[in-house]
């Protein structure tokens, strides 16, 4: 039996625990997207190089490529693997489907290969293809676990496009269309632990409407508040993650988490809104904002991993903007200096 004075001890030690584990944020890790829209890019094995080089923890592919995933062997890079979009009804058709992209995609790079992340389309919710990303995004997940896999997270992309309200965050509520698909993709998510991955772009904001988004704003720099309710927010990019939130707790989703699957500033083709220096000033500010582990005023202290986009320059994406949001080059020569490499 304790003594009153060990007991006392006990006491608070554990509360000292639960304040320091409500309290100190867990780490964040940040990826960058790997996109290969273009006919110039190095290597798959210099990519992953430069990768480790640049000390980017992150590493996500919009679908498989064997190329890719065979670099990917002993890297210890942590992958996020894509579903194209257009597999994504074959295979909420039937667990077979599943388990043949998997075991095609996933299994035979399983011992060498770090997957956390298998993500059912990208921005594919709202969409016509979103009523069967639930049922895909089982028969997946049976499908990895069938296979060993029990701490591969299975997850989907939502964008922005599916809030019927996003301002103020508090205010954020998903359109009628999608809100029963996103009913039952976040009871999968909360069953599974998995966060939800949701594509972010304060710049798309700003450059549409300059005289009401302010570049400080944007860019995690406002000295002025946008003040909803009792919180305040000087950026953004928390803004726009707590308007997530604030439609998953309208569907009693509050325990859902967010990964950032997209975010990024590019820097050429509408000028004056992009620019080298106008991406270097976003992504600098988002690496400082997400590692502080501060999280958002609606979830503070809750870390967040990002993706940024994107690694390369894509020159067989559309002309203009689309083809200017890369860290690198082609040749991996920097773009501007975001990563000490």
């Amino acid at each position: 039996m304790m003594s009153m004075a060990s007991l006392r001890i006990w006491s608070i030690s554990v509360t000292l625990i639960s304040i320091l584990s409500t309290h100190l944020p867990l780490s964040t890790s940040i990826g960058v997207n790997y996109g290969r829209n273009a006919d110039n890019l190095p290597s798959p094995q210099d990519v992953v190089g430069l990768y480790k080089k640049c000390g980017i923890q992150l590493l996500r592919l919009f679908d498989p490529s064997p190329d890719v995933l065979e670099a990917l062997r002993g890297s210890n890079l942590q992958v996020s693997l894509g579903v194209r979009n257009e597999d994504v009804q074959i295979i909420a058709s039937s667990p077979e489907s599943a388990s043949q992209w998997v075991n095609t995609n996933v299994a035979p790079y399983k011992g060498d290969v770090n997957f956390q992340w298998i993500t059912l389309g990208n921005e594919i919710i709202p969409g016509d293809k979103a009523t069967y990303v639930t049922q895909a995004m089982q028969n997946i997940h049976n499908a990895i676990n069938s296979i060993g896999l029990t701490d591969t997270k299975v997850t989907t992309s939502f964008y922005l496009a599916g809030l019927a309200s996003s301002y103020p965050p508090s205010a954020g509520t998903f359109i009628s269309d999608i809100e029963g698909v996103m009913r039952n993709v976040a009871n999968f998510l909360v069953q599974t632990g998995a966060p939800l991955m949701v594509n972010l772009y304060p710049y798309f904001a700003y450059a549409s409407e300059p005289e009401h988004v302010s570049f400080k704003y944007a860019t995690f720099n406002a000295t002025d508040p946008v003040i909803d309710g009792e919180l305040k927010y000087y950026s953004l990019f928390d803004a726009m993650a707590d308007s997530v939130y604030a439609a998953l707790e309208k569907i009693d989703a509050r325990n859902v988490s967010l990964i950032i699957g997209e975010t990024g500033w590019p820097t050429a083709g509408n000028e004056p809104y992009s620019s080298k220096e106008n991406a270097l000033t976003y992504n600098s500010a988002l690496l400082s904002h997400l590692e502080s582990g501060k999280g958002t005023p609606r979830r503070p202290n809750q870390a967040m991993d990002a993706f940024i986009f994107a690694m390369f320059n894509e020159d067989q994406k559309q002309v203009g903007v689309e083809q200017n949001w890369g860290i690198f080059y082609p040749n991996m020569t920097s773009v501007y200096s975001l990563f000490n490499c």
